[in-house]
């Protein structure tokens, strides 16, 4: 079966919890417990000036899908104690947030039920019907809005004409400026009653911020009438006149109707679970996370974005946006491997994202001195350039993220086979990133450093030989080897020398973090090594590879909780074979992290870190648990040669799991399924 477990629902308001996440990859709200109330809204590619670090960054858009209704002359806005009986229910297998609640005024009352969603066949699109049954005969109100108030920016301009028709072709657009005037969106809306009979709303001008549309009406008891609205927000950086298009899109969707946008939305998510992974053998719970983590990844990018996505996707909330919708490492480390399969076309686009800004990392590495592509730590979601806070210390030192997105690049092109990509676009971005590993390096007796490095784990000061740095520009320049020689062009002979060169401390057989490594240093149980290993791919004996292994998994307690590596804990002790190890380390490592409304991933663990915000879903984690399951328990790692040959050692499964399934993984070019039962060898077929 391909229909995932759906979260609990929620019911009740109040508690110290994240609101839904309603997502499709190009727009991505946060839809509150009354999902009337304005929420929060990011635009892929949308960015703006923050407000405090004056830097660029993802910029909080108008929210679409606001809301109100009136018994009797009074409106919900006005009362909003006089809400009750609120419950949420998520539908994972296609996307649809559905809430109900009870509201009462002049002794009337209204039984309330809201479906939200994004569609995934038409990105701009965001939709929301609201249905209401009075139980006694009242005059009833129905706002449907685009709210901007209080959002940071301006709006230049609206409409509720269409020049040259006579009537309208849609309620009205917006068009919004963000903060700095570093770019705009432009939103446009649609609504319509049912079960009412023919009733015309009420347009005004844009106040306050808002676009409005109103209906008046008679509501008789028990009958209910329906208000829909749809929202097309388009990014300018997908249209020069992006109200105008949005205008058009909208009215594209008037047309087309509102259940048939609603059916296409499922069809696509009907599509997307056909790779659902089932973990045969593990209590429903854990079928359960595993649901959550596919469904939050995949809801968070799409083919259509324009600006990959960011460590928190497309959300965020009042507490916690201090990654600032930034692009960085984490996502080609963590998420792209396990998309590449499940969403190639997703993943493309990630990577495009990064291959439009080549010139900005060009620019990049000569302001630092270097040739070649020299990735931004924190890259802006519009000019793709460095956006790190002032002063910037972590992209003085952060060399390893241009490895991370030449690593992802290189994957990218060995699951899909795509000739053309490797040719047109994996080739120039590793060819760009090995030429500024040859500028990066210190030649020192005996081979070859990196000096003045930083590796995972953000220390106070940089060190000589960060082992994931060093591990991954091996690997890097390997792929750049192999990709030339494919290719028939020439690689600089440096490269073969620089990579059999470089040092990679180690203490015995074990590979440590750097030079003069101690495990009682600051965040010195930070397994960076691992992570060469795996998902990375670097080459040791099985020697090295268990002394490493055993080293930092007996340093878990010290470092799980954390962000980023701590979701990866468990398939590192699979390749111990330590299948008690392996589902203890799961639990603590990714297990613990998903809590709360509807099971979003948090950042940190909350009972380890209980002051930090809850902030996710959180996509190092999703990713990494993710990329766990598909490539790390199942022994099944791509590479250049057929798919026949990629499954490298037997499956190792956590204690008590007996398989992983997939129907549906797309493997250069075709669907094939995957096949991985303990103690056997994963099959692709």
């Amino acid at each position: 079966m391909n229909t995932p477990i759906n979260p609990p629902p929620v019911a009740g308001a109040g508690r110290r919890e994240l609101p839904a996440y309603v997502a499709n990859g190009l727009v991505g709200l946060r839809v509150r417990e009354t999902p009337l109330q304005a929420g929060m809204c990011l635009v892929s590619g949308f960015s703006g000036q923050h407000y405090e670090r004056q830097i660029e960054a993802a910029a909080v858009a108008p929210y679409p899908l606001a809301g109100d209704l009136a018994l009797d002359g009074v409106w919900l806005s006005d009362v909003p104690h006089q809400v009750t009986e609120l419950q949420q229910d998520y539908d994972f297998s296609c996307g649809e947030l559905t809430s109900r609640f009870v509201c009462e005024a002049q002794g009337r009352r209204a039984a309330v039920e809201v479906v939200t969603f994004c569609s995934r066949r038409d990105p701009t699109l965001v939709c929301q019907e609201i249905a209401v049954t009075v139980g006694k005969a009242c005059a009833l109100g129905l706002r449907a809005s685009i709210d901007a108030a209080g959002v940071d920016g301006a709006a230049l301009r609206h409409s509720r004409q269409t020049p040259g028709e006579d009537a309208p072709a849609c309620d009205g657009s917006l068009l919004w400026s963000s903060a700095g005037d570093l770019s705009t969106c432009g939103l446009a809306l649609v609504t319509e009653v049912l079960g009412a009979g023919e009733v015309e709303p009420i347009r005004p001008p844009l106040r306050d911020d808002r676009l409005v549309s109103e209906y008046g009406l008679a509501a008789r008891a028990g009958r209910t009438v329906r208000l829909r609205q749809i929202v097309s927000i388009v990014p300018d950086v997908l249209h020069a006149l992006p109200d105008q298009q949005a205008q058009r899109l909208v009215a594209k969707a008037r047309s087309d109707g509102f259940d048939q946008v609603r059916r296409q939305n499922r069809a696509e998510w009907d599509e997307l679970w056909k790779s659902r992974i089932r973990v045969e053998g593990a209590d429903e719970r854990w079928q359960g996370i595993v649901d959550a983590a596919f469904f939050y990844l995949n809801s968070s990018v799409h083919a259509s974005s324009p600006a990959s996505t960011s460590i928190f996707g497309l959300a965020t909330w009042h507490d916690y946006h201090y990654y600032y919708g930034h692009v960085m490492w984490d996502i080609e480390a963590f998420a792209v491997p396990a998309l590449c399969t499940i969403q190639p076309h997703a993943a493309k686009a990630m990577l495009e994202y990064r291959f439009t800004h080549l010139d900005g990392a060009r620019r990049n590495a000569q302001l630092m001195g270097r040739r070649g592509l020299q990735f931004p730590w924190e890259s802006a979601p519009r000019s793709g350039e460095e956006a790190a806070p002032m002063p910037g210390t972590a992209a003085w030192h952060e060399d390893h993220v241009s490895l991370d997105v030449a690593r992802a690049f290189v994957f990218y092109a060995d699951v899909t086979g795509d000739r053309e990509f490797l040719r047109t676009r994996t080739w120039p971005v590793v060819s760009g990133v090995c030429e500024w590993i040859a500028s990066r390096v210190s030649k020192v007796r005996g081979g070859y450093a990196i000096k003045a490095s930083m590796g995972i784990a953000e220390r106070q000061q940089p060190v000589d030989n960060a082992a994931f740095t060093n591990m991954g520009a091996v690997v890097v320049l390997h792929a750049g080897l192999r990709i030339a020689e494919d290719l028939g062009l020439a690689a600089d002979p440096a490269w073969r020398e620089i990579a059999e060169g470089m040092q990679i401390p180690r203490r015995g057989q074990a590979v440590v973090s750097h030079d003069d490594f101690r495990t009682n240093e600051e965040k010195g149980a930070t397994p960076d090594p691992l992570m060469g290993l795996f998902p990375f791919g670097y080459a040791m004996t099985p020697e090295e590879e268990a002394a490493t292994l055993s080293l930092y998994l007996d340093l878990a307690d010290d470092y799980i909780g954390s962000p980023m590596l701590s979701a990866l804990y468990g398939a590192w002790a699979a390749r111990l074979a330590d299948r008690e190890r392996a589902l203890a380390l799961l639990e603590a490592g990714y297990g613990q992290f998903v809590v709360g409304r509807f099971l979003q991933t948090l950042e940190y663990r909350a009972d380890r870190f209980p002051e930090q915000p809850q902030a996710g879903p959180f996509f190092a984690n999703i990713g990494g648990f993710l990329t766990g399951l598909l490539f790390g328990f199942t022994g099944v790692f791509p590479s250049g040669v057929q798919p026949d040959a990629w499954s490298g050692r037997p499956v190792v499964l956590p204690k008590g799991w007996s398989a992983i399934e997939i129907d549906q993984l797309w493997v250069r070019g075709r669907s094939m399924g995957l096949t991985a039962r303990q103690g056997e060898t994963a099959r692709l077929a």
